[in-house]
C-alpha cells in the first residue's frame, strides 16, 4: 500500500487508507450539525420514515442523525470506514457496504442524503448517471434525494495550489489544481521511512452539467440551496450547491 495503484479507482484505496482518517481529523462536526439540523427542519420525516445516507464515510452523519431520533441506514465503498460504523448500530441505526453505482434495497427509503461533495469521484459521466439512477432507485415514489456538492466555480476560484500541513507528526504535502475537468488533489508525506502518494479526483461539476444528470433519472427537482443555512443559490457567491430532488 505505499503507492496507489494505477488499476484501483482513487476512492477505493484512499478512503480506505488511515491516512485518510488522520489528515482530515478535525473537520468541523459542529457546521455539519447545523446543516442537518436544518435540513431535517426542512424535509421534516416522519418517526417511521427511512434515511439512507449515501457515502458515509465512517458515519458521523447517520449517527448524529440516529441521535436525533431518525432511522438510518449508511453504505460507504469503504471496508475500513464501515467496520468502524458498525460498533455504533442500534435497531434504528445501520451500515453496510456499497458501491452507489449499484441500487441498495430498492424502494426502501423515504429519503436520501448525499453529504459534503461525496459524488464525482467517478472517471466519466456515464457512472455519475448510474449512480443518480441507481440511487433514485432506493427511493419509494414521493421520496426526496439531496445532494450537497461544493459551488465548483467558487472552489476553483479559491484553489490553494500548495500547501502543508503537519498531523500527528506526519507532514502532508498537498497541491491542487485542475486538469481534464477534474480538482485534483495530491497528498504527498513520508511514515516509518515510506513514502506514500494519494490523489483525490473529484470531477468539477456545474450546476448545468448536474441539471442534464437529473434529467436523466426519476427525479425532478425540487429546491436548490447555496449554504448550509439553506439560503437560495447564487452562482457567484453561494459556498454550496445543495439540490432537492423528489421521485
Amino acid at each position: 500500500m505505499a503507492a496507489q495503484q494505477e488499476t484501483a479507482e482513487w476512492f477505493s484505496t484512499w478512503f480506505d487508507s488511515p491516512y485518510y482518517h488522520i489528515l482530515y481529523r478535525d473537520r468541523d462536526m459542529r457546521e455539519a450539525q447545523h446543516f442537518m439540523d436544518n435540513l431535517m427542519a426542512y424535509l421534516h420525516p416522519k418517526p417511521q420514515e427511512k434515511i439512507l445516507d449515501l457515502a458515509c464515510g465512517k458515519g458521523r452523519h447517520s449517527l448524529y442523525l440516529n441521535q436525533k431520533g431518525f432511522d438510518v441506514t449508511g453504505i460507504d465503498l469503504s471496508e475500513q470506514s464501515i467496520r468502524y460504523a458498525k460498533q455504533f448500530e442500534n435497531e434504528r441505526l445501520h451500515f453496510a457496504v456499497h458501491d452507489m453505482r449499484e441500487v441498495f434495497r430498492p424502494e426502501s427509503f423515504d429519503f436520501v442524503v448525499n453529504l459534503f461533495t461525496s459524488f464525482g469521484y467517478f472517471d466519466n459521466d456515464t457512472e455519475n448517471v448510474v449512480a443518480l439512477c441507481s440511487t433514485a432507485k432506493s427511493l419509494k415514489h414521493g421520496g426526496k434525494l439531496v445532494v450537497d456538492f461544493m459551488n465548483t466555480d467558487k472552489v476553483i476560484g479559491s484553489l490553494v495550489a500548495e500547501e502543508e500541513k503537519e498531523v500527528q507528526g506526519i507532514n502532508f504535502k498537498i497541491t491542487r489544481g485542475v486538469e481534464n475537468g477534474f480538482i485534483i488533489k495530491t497528498i504527498r508525506f513520508q511514515d516509518n521511512g515510506q513514502e506514500y502518494y494519494f490523489e483525490e479526483r473529484v470531477r468539477a461539476l456545474r450546476q448545468e452539467d448536474f441539471l442534464e444528470y437529473f434529467k436523466m433519472t426519476q427525479l425532478r427537482m425540487v429546491d436548490t440551496f447555496g449554504d448550509y443555512a439553506l439560503r437560495p443559490y447564487d452562482q457567484d457567491s453561494s459556498d454550496r450547491m445543495i439540490f432537492v430532488l423528489k421521485k
